[in-house]
């Protein structure tokens, strides 16, 4: 079974984040940024080499308090696409990064699974977000994705849920037990799952 290539990245304690996960998706053709801070989700996407979030150059949905991307509050961070993903995590001091590249790989090297992302409800904005809630609760996200169609009898109901697309990989240790060892986002998508 063939395996992805890992390494790690360097990524200084002083970098200007934005600028040096800019030149991480140039540099590994990726699409989609998706960052946990001590303040909230943060959803973002790349337009010819530049990250634009629902905060970032524009606040998107003014009546919903997203958080900015900021290495102050910036738990973790995955950017990703259909070959490989950056993933920078905080240590004591500073960042690690590390890059998974599978682009050597064929589909009987992972698993892929479908994660269900929060919300029942959309509402889509033209730069490309949509804004997802689940019912009456308060909790909201807008994921940089508009490939979603809405119910028209029912304001806004999703026909199909958001899913992040995860690949998991796949090793075995001396009695042949296998484990995954290793995953990574890949994608976004509403497409109904097949059985």
């Amino acid at each position: 079974m063939n395996k992805p290539k890992c390494e790690h990245l360097d990524i200084s304690n002083n970098v200007d984040l934005k600028t040096w996960i800019e030149e991480q998706t140039k540099v590994n053709q990726l699409t989609y940024l998706l960052a946990h801070a001590n303040d909230g989700v943060i959803w973002g996407k790349f337009q010819h080499g530049k990250l634009i979030t629902t905060t970032e150059p524009v606040k998107l949905f003014p009546k919903c308090d997203f958080p900015l991307l900021r290495k102050e509050t910036l738990q973790q961070c995955r950017i990703f696409g259909d070959n490989s993903e950056v993933m920078i995590w905080k240590i004591e001091g500073g960042f690690k990064a590390r890059l998974i590249q599978d682009d050597n790989l064929i589909k009987d090297d992972y698993i892929t699974e479908n994660q269900i992302l929060w919300g029942t409800h959309g509402e889509k904005h033209p730069e490309n977000f949509t804004l997802l809630w689940d019912g009456s609760q308060g909790l909201k996200h807008a994921v940089p994705f508009t490939d979603i169609e809405l119910e028209e009898k029912e304001k806004g109901k999703l026909k199909n849920k958001v899913r992040l697309i995860v690949r998991h990989y796949i090793d075995y240790d001396d009695s042949g037990v296998a484990r995954i060892y290793l995953s990574r986002l890949v994608d976004l998508t509403n497409k109904e799952i097949k059985k």
